[in-house]
């Protein structure tokens, strides 16, 4: 089969739009022309540009007029503008986690800790369907980036469910490091939330979607979530919280530290921790307990390579591992960090469903029970850990 050609744009200059890139150039079955990019920051987005060799569009009607695809990696705030934009031109839409949000009343002095977590859930579901609508009524395709669904080790656990039929009982998963690097991070008004949204959107959407592969295995339809019950909390706000300089502490108004319980329509849980107060680097996992099996998938830190290093300076222009914080000692140097993770074989795939229609694993219907399920969790946690029903997407199929 002759391979495709595909013009793509990035929206964003920061952290995400790096990656984005890298994993483009790995693209294999498809040939990728990445035509530019656009970004408000338009100093920043200049140098992103000309560090990689590409034209730098100062508006993103321009940037569309040039491209069949747009990777939307700008603040979760301006996730819904910039796909809808795309989707509207008949665009390809790949979208960057969490989908969307709940971004404030737009008032100044507007507090996540104050804020109705009831109208949060409906703002946040409302942008869902906006988006949605949009992709219903476009030629183009919204595509979530959620790269914990194409991490090797968890698309090993789909084609054991897939050949075997289990039944998935329990799974239960995290994601935590010591702090984001992101400005826009310590402000929910910015980025829809904190560490529940900002880092608990990766295990549970790996749950999410494994319920689904379950589901449509069996029954041809996919297992959704029921209920949530959560906790969220302030850890490094707190008045006694004693600062040793390892643990980032400069959030505004954001969640450190959450857990949810989620229940499934087959009575079925999952239960996912999401922190920002935990050392030694990145702690990415999640178990799989099944009526026939039981997997647990490490994606970061893995044994696949361990290295000792007796003097810090050594390793100063070595990358071992992401915010190990230390490179002194035993570490879990990954050879790959970016294939574990996911990152290659999501725009692998991505691709391949733009070029030649292949069915996607992680879509927008997925990333719609993501963002009902978050906010349905803060509600819960506003309610002191009460369980609250999960809403569906209006937009639905």
């Amino acid at each position: 089969m002759q391979k495709k050609t595909v013009r793509t744009g990035i929206v964003g200059s920061g952290f995400s739009a790096s990656f984005h890139y890298e994993a483009l150039r790995r693209i294999y079955g498809t040939n990728v022309e990445i035509v530019g990019v656009h970004s408000k920051d338009q100093q920043q987005g200049r140098v992103y540009a000309e560090k990689r060799g590409l034209r730098f569009f100062e508006t993103l009607d321009a940037l569309l007029d040039g491209v069949d695809v747009i990777h939307v990696c700008v603040p979760p705030m301006a996730h819904e503008p910039a796909a809808v934009a795309g989707l509207k031109r008949d665009k390809f839409v790949i979208c960057e986690k969490p989908l969307t949000g709940y971004f404030g009343d737009g008032s100044k002095d507007f507090h996540w800790d104050r804020a109705d977590k009831q109208v949060a859930l409906e703002a946040a579901m409302a942008s869902v369907d906006r988006m949605m609508a949009a992709e219903r009524g476009s030629k183009g395709r919204l595509l979530y980036a959620e790269n914990w669904v194409y991490a090797p080790a968890v698309q090993k656990e789909r084609e054991i469910l897939e050949k075997t039929g289990a039944q998935i009982l329990w799974i239960h998963g995290e994601e935590a490091h010591s702090g984001s690097h992101s400005v826009d991070y310590a402000y929910a008004a910015r980025c829809g939330g904190g560490v529940l949204i900002g880092k608990g959107c990766h295990p549970l959407t790996a749950a999410l979607y494994l319920k689904r592969v379950e589901g449509r295995t069996r029954d041809g339809r996919p297992i959704r979530p029921r209920s949530v019950s959560a906790r969220t909390h302030a850890i490094t706000r707190l008045p006694g919280f004693r600062d040793e300089g390892h643990i980032r502490r400069d959030y505004y108004d954001i969640d450190d530290f959450s857990m949810m319980h989620i229940e499934f329509e087959d009575g079925s849980i999952a239960d996912v921790f999401a922190s920002d107060i935990v050392l030694g680097g990145i702690h990415n996992w999640l178990e799989v307990c099944a009526n026939n099996h039981r997997t647990v998938c490490n994606i970061n830190p893995n044994t696949s390579m361990q290295t000792y290093n007796p003097v810090e300076k050594n390793f100063d222009d070595i990358y071992v591992v992401e915010k190990i914080g230390t490179k002194q000692g035993w570490a879990c140097t990954s050879p790959e960090e970016d294939w574990f993770t996911g990152y290659p074989q999501e725009m692998e795939a991505f691709y391949r469903t733009i070029a030649y229609g292949e069915p996607a694993e992680s879509d927008s219907h997925l990333a719609a029970d993501a963002i009902a399920t978050i906010y349905t969790a803060y509600l819960s946690a506003q309610r002191q850990g009460a369980a609250v029903e999960v809403p569906t997407s209006s937009c639905r199929a």
